[in-house]
């Protein structure tokens, strides 16, 4: 037996007592978690991913080095002056081959139409003419030789036998539920014609997201013209069938002398708006991968050549909406307070049955529909409405003088704070609920007058409520956008009313995740601030 006075102290089963506790604390908050884990599940996807989401999505470009990733490799050496080389050009011909065919130039002219009104068009019409280019090669290869007319004719010339009784086996089968073989190129060939390979793996790649073999497709007549491009400093490699390798010398012979198509050419001849400079500056600054242009728009500024600048004062629209989410919610939330203090007080003060009543009032529009409420402002506010009837009835104004209450910051101010009163109330009424009566009448025999006694002492105890009740007013008006797009008509509108916009109509979903982000950082920082001057311990719901 251990020496009690030195051993370990045991627990019952035997173990050393601090092992059992520390399994048994191990135990409890591993219980803990899982009674809580379907609360933080819920958070994480509901809360944490969709701000992940609209982060990630604030800065995301990817789609135009996807879509053209030859064109954007060259262009950062482009000095940006007049239009690019024919080099860029030509890359600029590779990727819309493969764009078209994936039908991924739309969405690319959709994103750059953000930036620059027309590009969107002009990929349209591009894509329509972009497949004569290489038309002239392959009309000179298929007269020399019958063998360019197979479909399989550039599969078997570049990739490897192994790869081409894959890729048929595969289509032997299901193709739908099979992974189709990655390509593999003959190395030889591949040194030689390094374009031809490169433009013929996205060939293969398309089919096959299509579920088509591509030894069984027509082939691109962009891969002849490429072809045709390179053979003349080319070796034709000596692994490649027979017959391929008598034909490629038979091509380099007859296109000796032949004029090739000039992209540049065909892309002016389409559109003179390809020598646009300003064309190939966008997309040359939005390239990359990843960028702040979203950002830059959304505080009215651009980028250009030399860094980010303003734009235009006539396009310069989300600093003034800013401004104005700021200060109508400041305003709305203040007319909450206004109008909510005393409701909240008669709440507290009045006998049961009084205060009962006068609470489902302040309940009853939760009962009612918010597009209900707002319509009826809407009928409310117009110039031939009731209140103006009423004022002009009562001779307040006159008939041809009627107040405009709508489709300005009035009607918003005006509906918004109606609708958001019982969530100033509420809190408030919680607060005061807790204040004991017998505190005033202490303070008026002491001498206190009654208003003396109210901001002394009655007051201050319910600052808590006034905080929590701003803040919830103050969050609620700034994201709200269904009734400021119904009233607030062209000077009444939030921000909150430019992100919808962009969400569903002009589906510039980077621009609306970052004016989203800004505006969630503008609130981030206004409770800030709110904690270091007031406290946000000091914010009560009740007791």
């Amino acid at each position: 037996m251990s020496d009690t006075t030195t051993g370990p102290v045991l627990a019952a089963d035997g173990r050393p007592l601090k092992a059992s506790l520390n399994r048994a604390l191990r135990r409890q908050k591993l219980r803990a978690m899982m009674l809580i884990a379907p609360l933080l599940i819920f958070i994480l996807v509901s809360f944490v991913m969709p701000i992940a989401d609209m982060l990630f999505r604030s800065v995301e470009n990817q789609i135009v080095s996807d879509t053209l990733p030859r064109t954007t490799a060259l262009l950062p050496d482009w000095d940006g002056e007049g239009a690019p080389d024919d080099m860029i050009y030509e890359a600029l011909a590779r990727d819309l081959a493969v764009a078209v065919e994936a039908k991924a130039h739309t969405r690319l002219g959709s994103r750059l139409n953000y930036e620059r009104t027309g590009i969107s068009s002009l990929l349209r019409k591009t894509g329509r003419g972009v497949d004569e280019i290489g038309e002239t090669p392959q009309d000179v290869l298929e007269g020399v030789n019958d063998i360019w007319k197979d479909r399989d004719a550039f599969g078997r010339l570049i990739g490897t036998s192994e790869w081409v009784d894959a890729i048929n086996a595969w289509d032997g089968e299901d193709s739908s539920t099979r992974i189709a073989p990655e390509f593999n190129a003959n190395s030889s060939f591949a040194e030689q014609f390094p374009g031809t390979t490169s433009l013929y793996a996205s060939y293969v790649l398309q089919s096959v997201s299509e579920e088509d073999n591509p030894l069984g497709e027509k082939p691109w007549p962009i891969l002849f013209h490429v072809l045709a491009q390179e053979l003349p400093s080319a070796t034709p490699p000596s692994d490649v069938p027979e017959e391929l390798a008598l034909a490629l010398r038979e091509a380099a012979t007859a296109l000796d002398g032949v004029v090739l198509d000039d992209p540049r050419a065909v892309f002016l001849d389409i559109d003179d708006d390809w020598g646009d400079q300003g064309v190939w500056t966008t997309i040359q600054t939005y390239g990359p991968a990843y960028t702040n242009g979203y950002f830059l728009n959304s505080i009215d500024m651009q980028k250009g050549l030399d860094g980010p600048e303003w734009r235009p004062e006539n396009e310069q629209i989300y600093i003034v909406l800013f401004i104005r989410t700021m200060i109508m919610s400041l305003t709305i939330m203040g007319m909450c307070v206004l109008l909510g203090y005393p409701i909240a007080w008669l709440l507290a003060n009045l006998p049961d049955r009084k205060a009962n009543m006068l609470m489902i009032l302040v309940l009853l529009p939760f009962w009612t529909s918010l597009l209900v409420r707002t319509s009826a402002w809407k009928v409310l506010l117009q110039q031939q409405g009731v209140i103006n009837d009423v004022l002009v009835w009562i001779g307040i104004v006159a008939d041809d003088g009627r107040l405009q209450l709508i489709n300005n910051q009035t009607g918003t101010i005006i509906a918004m704070t109606h609708i958001l009163l019982p969530f100033m109330i509420l809190p408030l009424y919680s607060v005061m609920k807790t204040i004991p009566p017998s505190y005033l009448r202490a303070a008026k025999s002491l001498g206190a007058t009654n208003w003396t006694a109210f901001w002394r002492v009655y007051f201050p105890q319910s600052v808590p409520g006034i905080g929590a009740g701003c803040i919830l007013v103050f969050i609620l008006s700034i994201g709200y956008y269904i009734t400021p797009e119904l009233v607030g008509g062209t000077k009444g509108v939030f921000i909150s009313n430019r992100i919808a916009y962009h969400i569903s109509s002009s589906l510039n979903w980077g621009l609306a995740a970052a004016l989203g982000t800004i505006l969630l950082a503008v609130v981030m920082l206004l409770y800030w601030m709110y904690d270091k001057i007031v406290g946000i311990d000091n914010v009560k719901l009740g007791g």
